[in-house]
């Protein structure tokens, strides 16, 4: 995971996820990505025995620093925050060198094959207009078709760098100008859903299955509805239409070992889905008093 220090204990997934881990008699080691290594055959990690506890501002404890293989441990998160770049994918591939023996969550093979603003092309029916360019002339083209439109980085994450212009917005070439000066990467584009403004609706599947969901309303003046950018959550049920997505692309998940997923959806459409470090559980908890880390924990369980 990302730096420990840092996170905020009445938000942070990773932390519930090693608070339950904790509660049901497991182990915790603890390292930074940075610290993972291939050396000789061997997957390496240096790190530290971890303890953690619900106290803001004591919510930690490292024992001795030391090198471990990670091929002997049960099991192993791949809870690295985006961006999605060569580093996280190199994670991804040295992770894939020890798993299934030590079961590696989400499955580092699919994460790196199914980013979430890639794994939605999977299902066009379900999804709004979308485009994948980086091209003017093609994004140009999309925005005539469609009138307003969402701009943003394909490997982006937390809202960042997200960009709503109407149909005659002048801006489009110097956006255009300004994402491709700074990377080599494409654009993704879609249809603006006007819906957002109800909220942009997380769903938390685990091994495949919904176990609900939390809306997360924009803040007033914005289009971006991320909880890191002053999105609101709120307590929310899941319709039929969720239940419908849910069940379209549940079992393709459980098949690539994806065990914890957050999928965006906003009016009737899936937007995201996010298989690389997605958030939500302590919110859905609170909301609905369902122990999400519970069942993603007895999930990995039967797997071992």
């Amino acid at each position: 995971m990302d730096p420990i220090g840092a996170v905020d204990i009445d938000g942070d997934t990773t932390f519930r996820i090693g608070e339950e881990a904790q509660a049901r008699g497991h182990e915790l080691f603890y390292y930074t990505p940075d610290r993972l290594a291939f050396q000789e055959g061997r997957v390496t990690a240096r790190g530290w025995p971890l303890e953690l506890r619900r106290e803001k501002g004591n919510h930690f404890s490292l024992g001795e620093e030391r090198e471990v293989d990670l091929s002997d441990f049960d099991v192993v998160w791949l809870r690295q925050d985006p961006p999605f770049d060569m580093g996280y994918i190199t994670t991804t591939h040295l992770l894939d060198m020890i798993h299934p023996d030590t079961l590696v969550v989400n499955d580092p093979f699919w994460v790196r094959n199914y980013p979430e603003k890639l794994l939605v092309l999977t299902f066009p029916d379900l999804t709004p207009p979308t485009a994948i360019a980086r091209d003017l002339a093609t994004l140009r083209s999309f925005r005539d078709k469609h009138g307003d439109i969402i701009l943003k980085p394909l490997y982006g994450n937390g809202g960042a760098g997200v960009f709503k212009l109407h149909s005659q917005d002048g801006n489009l070439a110097s956006l255009h100008e300004m994402f491709t000066g700074i990377s080599r990467e494409p654009l993704i584009v879609q249809k603006f859903l006007p819906d957002v403004t109800k909220g942009d609706k997380r769903i938390l599947l685990v091994d495949g299955e919904p176990v609900g969901a939390i809306n997360r309303v924009p803040a007033k003046g914005e289009t971006r509805s991320n909880m890191h950018v002053g999105g609101r959550p709120e307590k929310v049920e899941l319709t039929a239409r969720d239940r419908e997505i849910c069940a379209a692309i549940g079992p393709l998940l459980r098949e690539k070992g994806q065990i914890l997923v957050g999928i965006d959806v906003i009016g009737n459409w899936l937007t995201e889905i996010n298989v690389t470090s997605p958030t939500g559980i302590q919110e859905l908890e609170r909301f609905d008093g369902i122990n999400v880390a519970a069942r993603i924990w007895e999930a990995i369980e039967e797997k071992r």
